[in-house]
């Protein structure tokens, strides 16, 4: 079944309209009300308008029976994104006390067939939540996962499961096997900044995942993924980039190497922006600050002519930026050595 999508493929051939079935006679199918005017009308299949009109019905008179479950079964087969079929359905299940490890069962196969369909993730969360048993969504995750590893309401929903239930533990091994299959996937980049964010940002964590993430660079250069991950790890500690001086010599030795991948010229903008200011509010060596304030320059300016052409006009924003800061300071540092 395509996500979300009304769909008559997944009926069995000898499957019988509703307005056929004598079990059904007791009740008068509610057509849809789309107004006198209607400005564009669907053409829906015969099959559809038979079993939504059937679901109008049901939920026109609050019936809950097994009947009636089966009926949303059928409805959600046609459009699995129906926010009233999933809710009525819970309520269905609710009123009959039915067997909620049976529905998780049937819901982890349509979340197969709709994997990027919210409604159903959502089926899934509220059902667990009724269980209070998180034992299958690892498991469930992973495998949707593995059709497609950036499946965001995948990830969604095992965050929550991992949060809510703490089940933390081995969830870093996971992701590292995610990394090292695809060093490109951000989603498990941001997984594992999730993960560290419960654990904590101690000084170990943070040398050990510095020292993690720029062997993963050192691997591939133009990799956005792990530069927005060790730009997320040096924002805590000090929250500074050169906090790490292994960090630093990494860079400028990939730049001294001829690495010219932009997420690397970006760092080395605001490493060396944030280096020159230090230097100049601390009163350190002026002729160390304006070779950081050159290099500032050079490296926008490559950015902007080379290396990221797309975004020359920001880049030259960030040089023209990072003049009138440099200039401010050094109007404000005169003013207090005059008085």
């Amino acid at each position: 079944m395509a996500d979300g999508n009304s769909s008559d493929e997944d009926f069995s051939d000898d499957w019988l309209l509703y307005s056929r079935r004598p079990e059904w006679s007791d009740l008068q199918p509610l057509p849809q009300d789309d107004g006198d005017n209607p400005v564009v009308m669907i053409q829906y299949s015969e099959r559809f308008n038979d079993v939504f009109g059937y679901l109008r019905a049901v939920i026109s008179r609050q019936e809950k029976s097994e009947r009636a479950l089966e009926l949303t079964k059928d409805a959600a087969k046609l459009n699995a994104a129906n926010y009233t079929v999933w809710q009525y359905r819970r309520d269905i299940l609710k009123a009959l006390n039915a067997d909620l490890y049976e529905e998780l069962s049937y819901i982890g196969q349509v979340i197969v067939d709709n994997p990027k369909n919210y409604q159903v993730w959502h089926h899934r969360h509220v059902i667990v939540e009724w269980l209070d048993d998180p034992s299958s969504e690892l498991s469930l995750t992973e495998s949707i996962l593995d059709m497609d590893a950036k499946n965001y309401h995948a990830w969604q929903h095992r965050q929550w499961v991992i949060k809510n239930y703490n089940l933390f533990d081995d969830e870093l091994h996971y992701v590292d096997r995610l990394i090292s299959e695809d060093m490109r996937n951000n989603s498990a980049w941001n997984e594992r900044f999730f993960v560290l964010k419960h654990v904590g940002f101690t000084p170990e964590v943070l040398e050990r995942e510095v020292n993690y993430v720029i062997t993963r660079v050192g691997l591939i250069k133009n990799n956005e993924s792990p530069w927005n991950f060790l730009r997320g790890l040096l924002q805590q500690g000090t929250g500074k980039l050169a906090q790490f001086p292994s960090v630093v010599e990494f860079c400028e030795a990939l730049y001294n190497d001829g690495i010219r991948s932009p997420y690397l010229l970006a760092f080395l903008v605001d490493l060396y922006e944030e280096q020159y200011f230090d230097l100049i509010e601390s009163g350190g060596n002026e002729a160390e600050a304006e070779l950081y304030h050159q290099k500032v320059q050079d490296l926008c300016e490559s950015m902007a002519n080379q290396h990221d052409k797309i975004r020359s006009k920001y880049w030259r924003y960030i040089a023209e930026n990072f003049r009138r800061k440099s200039s401010e300071r050094a109007t404000a540092g005169s003013g207090r050595n005059g008085v």
